[in-house]
């Protein structure tokens, strides 16, 4: 039996799926990605610090916020420019409110199909229209974030290398606070939902990676953890990662101290369960999501908990900074280059940027690492071992199967197809 589906639906860019097996034996498994090389890094070269930034977060329309994010900090340490509280919370407002998007993008839109037998979200708009609009309606207060705190839902505008250059209004942050709590009703039906769905039974475990966090929850932070005891400062990220080539894929795959590793919000939750909020714990108790988990569907409750600590902890974060005051900052003006790397944790995993620039504050070289691409030696893992195990299926249920494992990793091909790492001279 051989299975090919060209071009799988649902996923952000464009992968083909091959399986071949023989009297009930797996022969080959494999993932092709076929999007075509961007070299996004090259397009950095020569480029001063105040353009780095903007020029790289189009890499990606779904987390433009987080490749944003993640530039300014890695060429704020390259040029060694301190930020403040505000700055810092503000930027943790924003990648909060990516990750809404993001993360309910792919539970509604891309995963719910797979669940309640439908082939996309449209023939809900008619079946189940308050599930459609709920999705929506959730959707748009996550928009509306980003909106408020980076001047538009996509390819943030105001926030820069020091700062930002536009705050956000008081009276604007206070309407996403009401905002924030008129959406609980709608989380607290979402996780009625997904509790009624049958997740696929499937155990594999492997090595989970995130940034180490401190004491909040990973969404920034300066140490790479795992499950197999790496415990490494991200400016080492490149000693601490492998990243290799496979002749189907135009993106790098990667491993660290086994053959494949899983980043992302199942990784996360392993990682760094008891820094939930409350709320998002209960939650995840409530699914039957724990520390322990290691089925990769899973990962559709990992990212509803993660739903959940977002808004309680956007809640909180608001209230901090309207308690401290919204001030005017100067932007410093750095002198010379220097090197720096930074990551965040994105939506769907950890993300690494690392910049030199020379005496002028122009790029002299620079490397990304995506999350999808860590994932992807990962996801080729979890279906070589889910196959055989499905192989008395009819031919559309196993691919279906395997649709939905892929799409429980949430992949962004298009962010992921860096063949090169590019070395200016």
């Amino acid at each position: 039996m051989r299975i090919e589906v060209a071009h799988l639906a649902r996923i952000e860019g464009h992968a083909n799926l091959v399986v071949d097996a023989v009297s009930g034996e797996l022969k080959e498994c494999r993932l092709e990605i076929v999007e075509s090389p961007r070299f996004f890094e090259g397009l950095l070269k020569g480029r001063h610090y105040s353009d780095v930034a903007p020029i790289i977060a189009r890499i990606c329309g779904v987390c433009s916020n987080s490749h944003t994010l993640v530039s300014l900090a890695a060429t704020e340490r390259a040029l060694g420019i301190p930020i403040s509280r505000q700055t810092r919370n503000l930027r943790r407002l924003l990648a909060y409110g990516e990750i809404l998007q993001s993360h309910i993008l792919q539970l509604y839109f891309m995963a719910v199909p797979d669940y309640l037998g439908v082939p996309s979200i449209f023939p809900l708009a008619r079946s189940r229209r308050d599930l459609v609009s709920r999705a929506l309606r959730l959707k748009k207060l996550a928009n509306d974030i980003c909106n408020v705190v980076g001047g538009r839902p996509v390819h943030p505008v105001t926030p820069c290398v020091g700062g930002f250059s536009a705050l956000p209004q008081a009276s604007a942050l206070q309407g996403l606070r009401r905002q924030l709590v008129q959406a609980l009703p709608d989380l607290e039906e979402t996780v009625e939902l997904f509790s009624s769905l049958p997740v696929p039974e499937f155990e594999r475990e492997t090595e989970y990676l995130s940034l180490g966090g401190g004491s909040d929850y990973p969404i920034f932070g300066d140490s790479i953890v795992s499950s197999d005891g790496i415990c490494a400062p991200v400016a080492e990220y490149a000693a601490t990662i492998e990243e290799y080539l496979v002749p189907h894929s135009t993106a790098k795959f990667a491993r660290a101290t086994r053959e494949s590793y899983m980043v992302g919000p199942l990784a996360r939750a392993r990682n760094a369960f008891a820094r939930l909020s409350p709320m998002a714990r209960q939650v995840a108790a409530a699914m039957g999501l724990s520390a322990s988990a290691t089925n990769p569907y899973h990962s559709l409750l990992a990212r509803l908990v993660e739903v959940i600590h977002c808004v309680e902890e956007a809640i909180h974060l608001i209230d901090a900074v309207l308690l401290a005051g919204l001030r005017e900052e100067a932007l410093r003006t750095p002198e010379g280059g220097g090197e720096g790397a930074a990551a965040i944790e994105a939506p769907r995993g950890t993300l690494f940027h690392a910049y030199g620039y020379d005496e002028k504050g122009c790029i002299e070289t620079a490397d990304c690492v995506i999350p999808t691409a860590q994932n992807l030696a990962n996801i080729e893992a979890d279906l070589r071992a889910l196959v055989p195990s499905l192989l008395g299926l009819p031919e559309a249920e196993l691919t279906r199967r395997l649709e939905m494992l892929v799409r429980a990793y949430d992949p962004c091909i298009s962010c992921s197809t860096h063949l090169l790492k590019v070395e200016f001279v």
